[in-house]
């Protein structure tokens, strides 16, 4: 079964799906067997980063499916410790080898990682690696705006996206609308807030109620009605194709407004601050 997923496109020329598949905690033979039923089930932009340590079940997987790789959009992120030039460089090749794909569609840096401040560093071994034919498209997540300025200025590239914690309790205007003037796509990891307090919010319980969708379609619904790429993850094949069915209905602008209204100064789920948080 396949869908039809609208595309954006990135300031580059380069086309994204509008929704995607996460695939964190996806390993070994049966995560390689999730994302290939993903992509039999219509998913066409496979989301993954070195810190899962899955990039082989991500390409043993788009293997399985039969799906040619010029129809999937894939993405990888360079992890934090590895921001040095170099070592850099090296690790996007090693993704290629693990993927056992020829290129990497969008490869982002996962965290600024400020406290460190090798991001600038990363960014350009990012740039060399476009140059080089190993990605076609950079970005970067959970970036704030003053970081991707710094990018900008620093290298005049700019990322093509920003990847970021969004869901209704943690809505990211600010961000959002930093990428929207700097044509930035955005997208959003924990969509559904892992399946935790959001999902059974009263207000969200009406509105599926009344639209006869269920309450991960409705948030999936507002982050395409925003222009959000949302990346939900899911094992089963029945909740795979109900997040990816949010095409054939509309929020009203007076239930958007709703659901924007339920976020929280202090909404993320693990508050992972940008500013504070080091991945390494």
């Amino acid at each position: 079964m396949t869908q039809n997923i609208p595309e954006y496109e990135l300031h580059n020329g380069y086309k994204i799906p509008a929704i995607g598949f996460g695939t964190v905690y996806m390993n070994g033979r049966k995560g390689a067997s999730d994302i290939s039923d993903a992509i039999k089930n219509g998913y066409r932009l496979i989301d993954t980063a070195i810190r899962y340590d899955n990039e082989g079940a991500v390409g043993e997987g788009i293997r399985q499916s039969g799906v040619d790789r010029e129809e999937l959009f894939v993405t990888s992120k360079l992890r934090g410790g590895l921001y040095d030039y170099d070592k850099a460089l090296a690790s996007i090749e090693e993704s290629l080898y693990r993927t056992g794909l020829d290129y990497i569609d969008l490869f982002l840096l996962h965290w600024p990682n400020p406290k460190q401040d090798k991001y600038v560093e990363a960014w350009k071994a990012l740039i060399q690696a476009q140059k080089d034919g190993l990605v076609r498209s950079i970005g970067v997540s959970n970036f704030e705006p003053e970081h991707i300025n710094r990018l900008i200025d620093e290298t005049g590239v700019k990322p093509v996206v920003n990847q970021i914690e969004m869901h209704p309790y943690f809505n990211q205007a600010k961000v959002r609308a930093f990428n929207e003037d700097n044509n930035i796509i955005t997208e959003a990891w924990s969509p559904l807030s892992r399946a935790r307090t959001v999902i059974h919010d009263e207000t969200l319980k009406n509105m599926s109620e009344k639209k006869n969708k269920d309450i991960g379609q409705i948030i999936l619904r507002w982050h395409y009605q925003h222009g959000v790429v949302p990346i939900p993850k899911a094992s089963s094949s029945e909740h795979q194709l109900a997040n990816i069915n949010i095409f054939d209905f509309e929020l009203t602008d007076e239930e958007m407004e709703n659901i924007d209204a339920l976020t929280k100064e202090e909404g993320r789920i693990d508050n992972q601050n940008p500013n504070e948080y080091e991945e390494f």
